[in-house]
């Protein structure tokens, strides 16, 4: 499996971006792709994740609200969907996707996922 992330920039504070990831390759209804991120200095965390097939999602408290991961099939990509931005939110951004079924519980690992997107810079100013 190939991702290839897209959409990150620069944004004021308040404001919206959406990253893609399209993937490709094998591929599988059975897939979970997530959205992970890393500012510098700081551990890579999870964003946000969606089990293809179901369509259910899991959201980092942090983001909850004001993200959301849509997919579109058609096009095997996955979006994630920024809104009311914080600076805080300033990090490089990783797609990842596994064709592992994953528990719900399990959606938030890093180590659950088997492939990696490259990074895409969001900066947040203030």
């Amino acid at each position: 499996v190939q991702l290839q992330a897209s959409g990150g920039g620069l944004v004021q504070a308040g404001g919206s971006l959406r990253l893609s990831c399209a993937a490709s390759g094998r591929t599988s209804s059975r897939y979970v792709m997530g959205w992970f991120r890393q500012a510098p200095g700081k551990e890579r965390e999870f964003v946000a994740a969606i089990r293809w097939s179901a369509g259910d999602t899991r959201y980092a408290d942090s983001v909850r609200g004001r993200f959301t991961i849509p997919r579109d099939g058609a096009k095997n990509t996955v979006y994630l969907q920024m809104n009311v931005l914080k600076p805080e939110d300033t990090a490089t951004y990783y797609c990842a996707a596994t064709l592992r079924h994953l528990i719900f519980s399990s959606l938030g690992g890093a180590e659950n996922y088997d492939y990696w997107g490259q990074g895409t810079l969001v900066t947040v100013s203030s």
